[in-house]
């Protein structure tokens, strides 16, 4: 009868959960995200009511129509990623990875059946203009027969497209941001060379030192390399978007820079 009480009592000490020391609920207020009757969702939007500008929409509808063979499609933008990686990797130090799983709703337009669907994936990502490693895998891997009948089916025509598109936005937006750096630096370039000027003309009468010029001759060199590299990566930008593209693109349809791009 003892054995049975002391089986039945816990010896525990009775649990109770700690003060948090976070708040139960976010803050409100006009800093936070509020939800709006009848609007849109994110993943509900097609890509050209997601992308605002009328340029960049204008070159990604070129990239799908000049893109209507899957397989060159897919071969491009894997292109486009070897090519405008590499060079870009060259000069800036960045490497970057991540591996995750996503669940993806992919809008009415880009599915073939016009209705949305739910798609579940996992991904390596690994430097600019990353897909999924296993679909660039796939293409190395399969042969022509199984490659072909793979892009004919729904998972290969949409992760083509949804690459197509998201690769044309991100060289878009990246030749915008390093057309914004020329300028800039052109900029800066200017007026560096201006102070080199003045600061020469006193050395001259000797109301400078030496010093002082080697210092602004300096900054004038710092700035004339710093042009010369963002007109490099703004060309490099101009040749992955024409190939991703699959034509030449003319200045009408590119941005002048960051402050051009509407959102």
């Amino acid at each position: 009868m003892g054995v049975a009480l002391l089986a039945g009592c816990s010896m525990a000490p009775k649990y109770e959960r700690p003060d948090a020391p976070v708040e139960a609920e976010f803050p409100q207020g006009e800093a936070y995200r509020k939800d709006v009757p009848g609007a849109p969702r994110v993943e509900d939007l097609t890509w050209r009511q997601f992308f605002g500008d009328r340029k960049l929409t204008k070159v990604i509808s070129l990239a799908l129509e000049n893109n209507r063979d899957l397989r060159m499609a897919a071969l491009n933008v894997e292109q486009a990623q070897a090519i405008y990686g590499i060079q870009r990797s060259e000069m800036l130090p960045v490497v970057g990875a991540a591996a995750g799983g996503s669940r993806q709703r992919v809008p009415a337009d880009l599915s073939s059946s016009g209705r949305r669907q739910i798609v579940e994936s996992y991904s390596v990502d690994l430097g600019l203009l990353a897909w999924e490693v296993d679909f660039f895998g796939r293409l190395a891997s399969l042969k022509d027969e199984a490659l072909e009948e793979y892009l004919a089916s729904e998972e290969g025509r949409r992760a083509v497209q949804i690459s197509l598109v998201s690769g044309v936005a991100k060289v878009w937006l990246t030749l915008a941001a390093d057309r914004e750096n020329l300028n800039l630096a052109r900029s800066t370039l200017r007026a560096q060379q201006a102070t080199y000027d003045m600061i020469r003309q006193r050395y001259d009468v000797g109301l400078a030192s030496e010093l002082d010029l080697r210092q602004v001759q300096t900054q004038v060199d710092t700035a004339r390399v710093n042009e010369a590299l963002y007109m490099r990566l703004a060309a490099q930008d101009k040749n992955a978007l024409d190939l991703l593209a699959g034509v030449t693109l003319g200045e009408e349809l590119l941005p002048a820079d960051l402050s051009a791009v509407r959102p």
